[in-house]
């Protein structure tokens, strides 16, 4: 005979978690169709709005916003055999906090589930994060593999290899550390790591998120300077408010490859804005470009100001003053402590940016166009000895300011001691 326990009168007994594969799916669901319906949305009113539906039919519309959503997952763009391999890296940005969103509240909703504390003592292995990312990623990838099948045509092919590529990394491992951190696995697992390795990641992220600051800066300051020009573009372009506004909209997805370019400016290696062209702070070498208003922010063709090459020493001064207020608050004694962590973590964001550079460029149009974006190569490795050396003088200096102050504390505990 069974016998089922009741809980005492008034109180209320726990509901059931919900099951896990029902919530990984639906979460992996959500993140992929939040951004693919605002691009369909978006799409959709563009249509009606450029020549209020008179051309064309509403699929068409459907099937570019698709598109746009797939260009952001790196699908890239076969059109009467010419390649376009750049990524709009606005959209990129979308999906990113989708997956990010969902991942999190995955991880939350799924906090419960898996062994307890005595099971995990007897032995028991928690898989919970990995079963929820596999599902989650599961879900995903058919999302955007039925979306890549239903949207390509023969005048537009979009790569679904690269698709499912780009999907992997963003939902395995994007989403991976999401669902760790929303069910609070990542706090057990991260006292794991030795703290002088966590801490020096968290200074690499910081002086990262600086250079993008500064390189978005500059880049808005190019633009306003030159704001008549671009101005001027859109004017040539015959575009209607609905047009403009809408063609606002589009150039808003490239903005963040703009910003990359500019850092890659800063760096010293520069762009490419086609073959045989070269912006940088010591050369501009450009041909005819293509008529959009962001172009507007290039610098003149020919002779670069003198103080252009000044820019270059900007990466290197961010690092220094990043790794410089870090070890104000979390000071180091030993010299040798001080500079390794303001030197690998200027050498880690260096790379990150080298990374992140590679993805901005890329083919976007027949001829020379096909040659668009930072100096890859270059890039990286400057990146990686600019940010490295201001990271290594930011933490000396740091290093110097604490270390005199101690002995100044020191020497007045001594005479103290000795007036005593």
């Amino acid at each position: 005979m069974t016998t089922t326990i009741q809980p005492p009168r008034g109180v209320t007994a726990p509901p059931a978690p919900r099951p896990l594969p029902v919530l990984a799916p639906l979460a992996g669901a959500v993140a992929a169709c939040v951004p693919l319906l605002g691009a369909l949305t978006l799409a959709v009113i563009g249509w009606f709005v450029t020549d209020a539906g008179s051309h064309g039919v509403p699929r068409d519309a459907l099937r570019a916003g698709a598109l746009a959503w797939l260009s952001g997952h790196g699908s890239g763009l076969t059109v009467e055999g010419v390649r376009i391999t750049a990524v709009p890296l606005g959209v990129t940005l979308l999906c990113v906090w989708s997956v990010w969103r969902s991942a999190l509240r995955l991880g939350e909703n799924v906090a419960g589930h898996g062994p307890d504390a005595e099971a995990l003592a007897d032995g028991d292995r928690d898989w919970t994060v990995p079963v929820a990312t596999g599902l989650f990623a599961c879900s995903y990838l058919v999302i955007i593999t039925l979306t890549g099948v239903l949207a390509s045509t023969g005048a537009a092919e979009p790569s679904l290899g690269a698709v499912i590529g780009w999907s992997l990394l963003l939902t395995l491992v994007l989403g991976g550390i999401g669902i760790a951190v929303g069910s609070g696995r990542a706090a057990v697992w991260l006292p794991v790591l030795p703290e002088e390795v966590r801490a020096t990641v968290g200074t690499s992220a910081r002086i990262l998120l600086w250079l993008l600051g500064v390189s978005a800066l500059v880049f808005v300051a190019a633009l306003v300077a030159d704001l008549d020009t671009a101005a001027n573009v859109l004017s040539q372009m015959h575009t209607d408010a609905g047009d403009a506004l809408l063609f606002g909209a589009l150039m808003l997805t490239i903005v963040p490859n703009a910003v990359l370019f500019a850092g890659s400016y800063l760096l010293g290696p520069g762009f490419l804005v086609g073959t045989g062209t070269l912006v940088s702070p010591t050369v501009v070498a450009v041909g005819p470009v293509p008529m959009l208003p962001l172009l507007a922010a290039l610098p003149d063709n020919g002779p670069t100001p003198a103080w252009a090459p000044a820019l270059m020493a900007l990466p290197a001064l961010v690092a220094a003053i990043v790794v410089f207020r870090v070890q104000r608050r979390r000071p180091y004694l030993a010299w040798d402590r001080g500079a390794l962590h303001g030197l690998v973590a200027g050498a880690l964001a260096g790379a990150a940016f080298g990374l992140l550079a590679a993805l901005s460029g890329g083919a976007v149009g027949p001829g020379r166009m096909a040659d668009v974006g930072p100096v890859v190569g270059e890039v990286l490795l400057t990146g990686v000895v600019s940010l490295g050396l201001g990271g290594l003088l930011g933490g000396l200096l740091a290093t110097w300011l604490f270390r005199r102050g101690h002995e100044a504390l020191v020497a007045e505990s001594d005479h103290s001691a000795t007036e005593d």
